[in-house]
């Protein structure tokens, strides 16, 4: 959609669809294979106790060796 190699500055072709700058330079950052694994369990786990809260949640994974804090849970 943006053409780098027209007489159009690149802000007017942002401005004509209506995109900040800012997005159009964002390169979102992969996500660690760790990471990944974590988040399957999460949610294995809250799916078999959909009640537990972001603390239990993280005591549960603890007990079972993830090492996880309550706020990356």
């Amino acid at each position: 959609m943006i053409d780098r190699d027209t007489p159009l500055s690149i802000m007017r072709q942002c401005e004509l669809l209506g995109l900040s700058r800012s997005s159009l330079y964002y390169r979102p950052q992969p996500i660690s294979a760790a990471d990944l694994l974590l988040m399957r369990r999460m949610d294995e786990v809250h799916l078999t106790h959909p009640f537990l809260g972001a603390r239990r949640l993280a005591r549960m994974l603890q007990r079972e060796g993830v090492d996880v804090g309550r706020r990356h849970a």
